[in-house]
């Protein structure tokens, strides 16, 4: 499995770097492949390069698209994913939050994308131990 993870990322490498010389990096098709170059690094267990391009890409989403756009927030989510798998929960807490309002403000309590957000910071509350969260979450969100 990891062989496949390996082979899809060196795709992306060589797609990210074909892109840059064409594009550069401020261009919106840049954001997607930074973001599965995060992923294919996560996905190899290599949480520091991938968030660097996790890093990379919400930054030049949120100057192409505006810290709320829901691309932003689903790399922001990312971000905050690996945070909690490294049990970092004191960076993590904040973008599930940040990733979670943005979503509702931006498509509302009830849509896929938002639902999915509150469904994975209850994951974390409960993995952090943030009963008081928790219960808060699962309130809101009928979780």
């Amino acid at each position: 499995m990891n062989g496949e993870y390996e082979e899809s990322r060196k795709v992306w490498e060589r797609c990210f770097v074909g892109q840059m010389k064409m594009l550069g990096e401020d261009h919106y098709d840049m954001l997607g492949t930074l973001n599965n170059l995060g992923a294919g690094y996560q996905s190899l267990g290599k949480n520091e390069k991938a968030l660097e391009y996790y890093e990379r890409s919400v930054k030049g989403s949120e100057k192409l698209l505006g810290k709320n756009h829901p691309e932003t927030l689903l790399t922001t989510m990312n971000i905050a994913n690996i945070h909690a798998d490294q049990m970092d929960f004191g960076k993590a807490e904040p973008l599930y939050e940040r990733a979670l309002e943005g979503f509702e403000a931006q498509l509302g309590k009830d849509h896929d994308d938002t639902m999915r957000s509150a469904k994975e910071f209850e994951t974390f509350c409960e993995d952090s131990g943030n009963e008081e969260k928790l219960a808060d979450l699962r309130k809101r969100y009928a979780l």
